[in-house]
């Protein structure tokens, strides 16, 4: 997970090169079957936890580096985010093990201010989990209005299995489906769907998770609620706020800690930035600076991704889009298409005209398809990010506010 400095030693010829597929309990034991002739001493434990955090990086790393692999059909898309959110959940994991292993470093300062400071972060991306999570509730709401198209221009093939030509009639009802879909998406980018704030935004709060309260009663977080007001670019500001890069003294304080705390707040912006570029939600903004060391392992892949999606939100087709995400793209394009071919066709419709229209019907339900089979997973994962940070954040504030009380 989290990064150390590429000049680290590499971890013990005899244990192998760590992947983003194993987790640091993993290596952890690893370590210990190499380490087990070893006498436990303070030494030992120090070097213990310099693999560990040179595992933690490493996964970072090969994480990231696995997205910026993606070549320029793949980024953006549901699948990509979809693989995002998966090593974001990976990596939280690894940190959490990471800091619950070397609780007694937790509790001193800095780290502990270090590891509060992180937790405050996480908590302003609730809000935009939640945010995430009306935006994909916006597009099945857009994918409704393309199941109308692919119904009234005949996706299915079955006009054309039986011979008959595209009708009048199925224009109508297929130009009606995209007129209400282009309001929709315009008044997406006009207005960022300001009545969707009001929504009750907990992630599924059922009586069944009433036994959760207690626990939540002390979270500071917007979540549950969002204000007009409320805007998701200022949200990524409050998380980038103040992020710099551990100091050497801190590094030495903290035997290293530090910088596994930096690494997962970066990661956590990163993450959450790259969200709110891709899906629909309330006050766009991309205007986040990203500055990381390059000594850093995984710093490269980060900034190049950033680079890369930055760029992408620049081109002229994309500049006012809803999200950047590749789906939305491809369906705006494809009923754009579609739109102006409703407005100048002439009837009978010609061969060739018929044929052009039911080229874009197919591109337009292999879009279709696509959103189908993502959307409802990528919400789950959006749900269990949600999650994680709440009860990471909980688990991790209990744990300190315990031992402060003692003391």
């Amino acid at each position: 997970m989290p990064a150390t400095e590429s000049s680290a030693p590499p971890p013990p010829p005899s244990v192998a090169a760590p992947s983003f597929g194993r987790s640091i309990l993993s290596l952890r034991r690893d370590y210990h079957q190499v380490h087990s002739m070893e006498t436990s001493s303070p030494s030992s434990s120090i070097n213990e936890l310099e693999f560990e955090l040179e595992a933690f990086q490493r996964q970072v790393a090969d994480r990231f580096a696995d997205l910026s692999s993606a070549g320029s059909d793949d980024l953006l898309s549901l699948s990509w985010i979809r693989k995002l959110l998966t090593h974001f959940l990976a990596c939280q994991e690894d940190f959490r093990v990471l800091l619950f292993n070397h609780k007694s470093l937790v509790l001193k300062s800095p780290l502990d201010r270090l590891v509060h400071d992180f937790f405050e972060r996480s908590v302003k991306a609730l809000d935009l989990c939640n945010a995430i999570r009306d935006g994909i509730e916006q597009i099945r709401e857009w994918k409704k209005l393309i199941e109308i198209v692919l119904c009234a221009l005949g996706n299915d093939n079955s006009n054309s299995n039986n011979g008959r030509m595209l009708c009048e009639g199925q224009f109508r009802r297929a130009k009606k489906a995209l007129v209400d879909l282009s309001i929709s998406m315009l008044d997406e980018r006009d207005s960022t769907a300001a009545a969707v704030a009001h929504r009750n935004r907990s992630f599924g709060r059922s009586k069944d998770q009433h036994h959760h309260n207690r626990s939540l009663g002390h979270f500071r977080s917007l979540s549950w609620s969002v204000s007009r007001s409320w805007s998701a670019a200022k949200q990524l500001q409050a998380i980038g706020n103040n992020l710099m890069a551990p100091k050497g003294n801190e590094i030495v304080a903290t035997n290293g800690i530090a910088v596994a705390v930096y690494t997962m707040n970066s990661v956590l912006l990163f993450v959450m930035w790259t969200m709110v570029a891709a899906i629909p939600c309330q006050d766009r903004g991309l205007q986040v600076h990203f500055s990381t060391p390059k000594h850093l392992i995984w710093a490269a892949s980060i900034q190049s991704l950033h680079e890369r999606i930055f760029e992408e939100s620049k081109k002229r087709d994309r500049r006012n889009a809803c999200g950047l995400l590749r789906e939305i793209y491809l369906m705006d394009k494809c009923t754009k298409v579609l739109a102006d071919l409703a407005d100048s066709v002439q009837f009978p419709l010609s061969e060739e005209k018929e044929a052009e229209v039911r080229l874009k019907v197919q591109e337009l339900g292999h879009v279709c398809d696509v959103m189908k089979e993502g959307l409802d997973p990528l919400e789950r994962q959006v749900r269990e990010v949600f999650h994680r940070i709440v009860h990471s954040r909980t688990e991790g504030l209990d744990s300190l506010g315990r031992v402060n009380h003692s003391d």
